[in-house]
């Protein structure tokens, strides 16, 4: 990767990715993009940004050619719980704007990578140690796009030649930017919630398993597959990552060893809870360790230890 352009760079993987890549790759290489401009002050304005709508291919296809890109990192699309509340519009997000990001790569031939999910498994799905290769017939719109751009990218590797990357990813965790609608997201909001209220009110019931990764670690994952050597990769469109699994009553024990008097109660949202119920406990990664080298650093403890150091210092919050 030498000149990346990176769609949905104000989401909450997005944000954060951006400044990971410019550490890594240089300021000047790499051009942050999304449909809205970010307030003046964000690390996102610490180097190239542009304007961009991914439902607008042609200008996409100008800000690769201008810039010389590369990679296309295309992370831009509505999240589970919002595109189930909208699923034509989720679709014409998801995959018009996937479509549009994969034309460009094959007419620029630029090297291409784009999340999937853990959301593109259903009920169907065995729900225990999910094998890489297994059935997929998800019940959300959501899961639909996700499974839909799986083998969209697996034909334009294999018709085009297009070099296609991406990985299955959990609920990610992380302090910098608030998630945006998908069902994992109260592995977020109950850590924020501990530190401002002390208690916190889930949405997803007690016992409910999920797969969940720590943020530097899918920034990490990331960077690891787009570098791996392609004559490596069997997969490619949809490695199976992980680096823990819990439910919300493992989550809020972790954080009573931080703080003490935390509480959590239940309101459970018959949505987010569905989807939740139809996703996998744990799955089997072992795919993506082989192929590439795929690794972890935080588990539980050590990611719940340092979300609240971090969120201390963001909300200005010392007294818990």
């Amino acid at each position: 990767m030498k000149k990346i352009l990176i769609t949905g760079a104000m989401g909450q993987l997005g944000s954060e990715l951006t400044t990971v890549l410019r550490d890594h790759y240089g300021a000047n290489n790499v051009i942050g993009t999304d449909i809205r401009r970010p307030e003046e002050g964000s690390p996102l304005l610490e180097g190239p940004y542009e304007l961009l709508d991914v439902l607008d291919g042609q200008k996409m296809a100008e800000i690769v050619k201008n810039e010389k890109v590369d990679t296309i990192i295309h992370l831009a699309a509505l999240l589970s719980a919002t595109a189930e509340r909208n699923p034509k519009f989720a679709w014409d997000i998801n995959m018009g704007g996937l479509v549009n990001a994969l034309e460009v790569a094959r007419e620029n031939n630029t090297s291409f990578f784009t999340p999937s999910s853990i959301g593109a498994f259903g009920p169907s799905t065995p729900k225990k140690d999910t094998p890489q290769d297994t059935i997929q017939r998800p019940t959300t719109i959501y899961g639909v796009t996700k499974v839909s751009g799986e083998l969209l990218c697996d034909y334009y590797f294999q018709k085009f030649g297009v070099d296609t990357r991406g990985v299955r990813f959990p609920g990610l965790i992380g302090y910098v930017t608030p998630p945006g609608g998908g069902t994992t997201d109260y592995a977020v909001d109950i850590y924020y919630d501990a530190l401002k209220k002390g208690s916190y009110e889930s949405y997803i019931d007690k016992g409910t398993f999920m797969d969940m990764m720590y943020m530097p670690d899918a920034l990490n994952a990331i960077i690891q597959l787009m570098e791996a050597d392609p004559k490596k990769l069997i997969h490619r469109n949809a490695f199976n990552i992980s680096a823990m699994s819990f439910d919300p009553e493992m989550i809020a024990a972790e954080i009573k060893k931080h703080i003490p008097e935390f509480t959590m109660t239940y309101q459970v949202d018959p949505v987010r809870q569905g989807i939740a119920n139809n996703w996998p406990d744990n799955i089997d990664f072992t795919a993506a360790i082989e192929e590439w080298g795929f690794k972890t650093e935080y588990d539980l403890a050590a990611m719940t230890k340092d979300m609240l150091e971090k969120l201390r210092i963001k909300l200005n919050i010392k007294d818990r």
